[in-house]
């Protein structure tokens, strides 16, 4: 089963998004695949001891990932670069320090041969420990250089075994990175412990995780991320946000990716002309367990410091992402030479780490810029950050109103009609 957390995270873009005025420009991609890059994938696989075991439909579980990746082998797309890694495959001694260190690559990312591969897959035998950490670690080294999209497929059934290189960590120093990389997760047969460590993997770096119980359910999982991977996709572009507005990056029209510690405030600037209208929204994910009640305000500012509009959002330990968003239309101006105005966004936010959790690297932000064409009344749109909701408001008041009379008028229709009888 895909954890809750993703469609969480979906719902709560979507409603930033509404709650801003507007949807998701268009025009705001950074960097779309369009077939120049090859998009890249690697199937890291648990050769551990524990893949002996027969509990996925009467066989073993390492019977179960083979017939899967030669299926998944033979349905690749073209145009899908794939490589296999595998962990605990070599050693079988019981040196934890030399167990650790037991990952290799089995076939190379690149142009697939599937008869290659799949004569390498069936040399496969359940042999040692769950390396996870230095799996991934070395997985993300594999599918380097290019600018396409990069996956990971992680499939395991044990937590991993080489604490304290914890993998969750792994996976956010991989996301810390802005790579664009995603991990995703499938446990065969899992645990509790296995399950929340796979799905932090997965929560860290945007990816899924999918419990699987069937064969069947192990091909087509695999298979539609394969598949996932050749898709055009938008590749946030990395950026860096400052400590103050005068130091900030300018940013142009784009879907933006950066990192803001718990409690820190991140500016940015955006050059806006007149007659030109500035979208904006952003979404800071708690990928690790923080304490309740915090929140997240995105301030449109201008250089000397007046806030022109903000948008604001709170919760309470019930999401894993929060969302916001805000709108600035620039007033046309009948001098052809007047300058862009450079208007500041700061994005803070108001999270604070739970004991015992680590506070580095930063949390996951996601920025979107759009500017376009403003509207014909500018200053009607953003009257008091409110855009276009004034109209709303004041539909919903009127209607109240009404709805009060006609409640009064029957009430005292029904209680003289009681009196009279």
């Amino acid at each position: 089963m895909i954890t809750r957390q993703r469609l969480a995270a979906g719902v709560c873009a979507l409603l930033a998004a509404l709650t801003a005025g507007f949807a998701l420009p268009a025009g705001a991609v950074a960097d779309e695949s369009d077939g120049q890059a090859a998009p890249k994938v690697e199937l890291v696989l648990d050769v551990s001891g524990s893949m002996r075991t027969r509990d996925i439909d009467g066989g073993t579980r390492m019977a179960a990932a083979k017939q899967a990746f030669n299926e998944v082998l033979d349905a690749t797309p073209e145009e899908v670069q794939l490589g296999i890694r595998t962990l605990g495959a070599n050693y079988r001694g019981n040196d934890r320090r030399t167990g650790c260190k037991d990952t290799a690559q089995l076939y190379p990312v690149g142009p697939l041969n599937r008869t290659d591969a799949k004569t390498a897959v069936a040399t496969l035998s359940p042999t040692g420990w769950t390396p996870i950490g230095p799996a991934l670690l070395k997985a993300a080294d594999d599918l380097q250089g290019g600018n396409g999209t990069r996956r990971i497929v992680l499939i395991s059934d044990g937590e991993d075994t080489c604490q304290p290189l914890d993998p969750c960590e792994v996976a956010r120093e991989i996301a810390a990175k802005g790579v664009g990389l995603t991990i995703d997760t499938l446990g065969l047969v899992p645990d509790a412990k296995t399950r929340d460590q796979l799905s932090c993997i997965a929560d860290a770096t945007g990816g899924t995780y999918t419990s699987v119980q069937h064969k069947e359910q192990l091909s087509d999982r695999v298979g539609q991320l394969v598949d996932r991977a050749a898709d055009p996709v938008v590749t946030p572009v990395a950026t860096e946000g400052a400590a103050d507005c005068a130091k900030a990056p300018t940013l142009k029209s784009g879907l933006y990716t950066d990192r803001e510690e718990f409690g820190q405030q991140r500016w940015y600037r955006v050059d806006v002309n007149p007659g030109q209208e500035l979208r904006a929204s952003v979404s800071v994910a708690d990928d690790r367990t923080v304490n309740p009640d915090y929140g997240v305000l995105l301030r449109a500012v201008t250089v000397h410091g007046r806030e022109i509009v903000r948008g604001e959002a709170a919760g309470n330990g019930r999401t894993d992402v929060m969302s916001t968003g805000l709108r600035y239309p620039r007033p046309e101006s009948d001098d052809d030479n007047t300058p862009a105005e450079t208007v500041c966004l700061q994005v803070t936010n108001s999270f604070s780490a739970a004991p015992g959790v680590k506070t580095t690297p930063g949390l996951p932000l996601e920025l979107t810029v759009d500017v376009v064409a403003g509207p014909d009344k500018a200053a009607d749109v953003a009257a008091f950050g409110l855009g276009r909701g004034w109209w709303l408001l004041g539909v919903l008041v009127l209607v109240g109103f009404l709805a009060g009379l006609v409640w009064g008028w029957v009430s005292r229709w029904r209680i003289a009609v009681w009196r009279t009888n």
